[in-house]
């Protein structure tokens, strides 16, 4: 609402148009709910009553909240009529439509969860207008449960080089797996093994990744059966899932280089910068080889003193 009403009034402004002349103080107005809708707490209290008077207030809190939005979209819609036969370029009117589509999505979500009860589907929420492609990464760790942001699947080598790297639009680890793999080996058909996280885990995966890769170490989730227990016990498959860690200092390392977070926009300024981040990732890796290379060729051959 506020990103709508101050494109709206500025634009009225600008063509003598009327109606948005208090446009400011109807914000203050909206921001005011919005206040009282945050503070509504539901009450914990044992007493039905107490629980039921409490759950009254916060729905009549969001009513109000809601009726005065719906007020407010109701006038931009108008508004947005008249702005047509007006010298507005198009992407303005664009950004209006998006931000009215915005709108009726939150007030209809809002009414359906808080005085209707029900539960909105994950695939429904937005988590960000301004970056939209940001989702809700369920992580299952303690200390950071959640993160808003996109998944991205990395394929290291034994030297620490990231090989390939691929961000994950509305996709999990199992989706990514095989055409990871398949990427990877067409750049660099050598590639005879590949140790994965559980989450990349499935029986689809499983077969698919075995007609790949001599030696394909993916744990399964859940109970193992004695054939899996078998083949998870197996010494390479320990030895090379051992080496699996070392994948983690590849994570630290992006984020070191720029991964923590991300300043560039939309999704395309997103993979701009994972690539930046994975390129700065690999030079500073070579430049470690060489400096160390240096190093050894200064200290020259050891000598044992006589």
């Amino acid at each position: 609402m506020r990103l709508l009403v101050t494109i709206v009034a500025a634009l009225c402004d600008d063509l003598g148009l009327a109606g948005w002349r208090q446009s400011a103080y109807r914000l203050r107005e909206i921001k005011k709910l919005y206040r009282r809708v945050q503070k509504a707490k539901h009450s914990t209290s044992k007493d039905a009553d107490k629980r039921a008077a409490k759950q009254d207030a916060v729905r009549a809190a969001h009513r109000a909240y809601l009726e005065q939005a719906e007020t407010l979209l109701a006038q931009v819609r108008q508004t947005r009529v008249h702005l047509i036969l007006c010298p507005v370029p198009a992407w303005i009117l664009a950004q209006i439509d998006l931000y009215l589509g915005d709108g009726e999505r939150q007030i209809d979500q809002i009414r359906r969860r808080v005085l209707n009860g029900e539960t909105i589907p994950h695939d429904e929420k937005v988590f960000s207008l301004i970056e939209r492609h940001t989702e809700w990464i369920s992580k299952g760790k303690a200390g950071v449960p959640v993160e808003l942001g996109l998944r991205v699947a990395v394929v290291e080598d034994q030297h620490r080089f990231i090989l390939k790297h691929v961000v994950m639009e509305k996709t999990t680890d199992d989706q990514v797996a095989v055409p990871l793999i398949e990427d990877a080996r067409a750049a660099f058909p050598d590639i005879a093994a590949a140790s994965f996280d559980k989450g990349f885990h499935s029986p689809a995966n499983q077969r698919a990744l075995a007609e790949l890769l001599p030696r394909v170490v993916l744990p399964k989730k859940g109970n193992l059966s004695n054939i899996e227990r078998e083949r998870e016990n197996d010494p390479e498959f320990i030895r090379l899932r051992r080496q699996h860690s070392a994948v983690e200092s590849a994570i630290n390392a992006l984020e070191a280089h720029g991964l923590d977070r991300c300043p560039d926009h939309a999704i395309d300024g997103f993979k701009r910068y994972v690539g930046m981040a994975v390129l700065a990732r690999n030079i500073q890796r070579l430049g470690v080889i060489v400096r160390d290379q240096e190093a050894a060729q200064h200290r020259g051959p050891y000598r044992q003193a006589a």
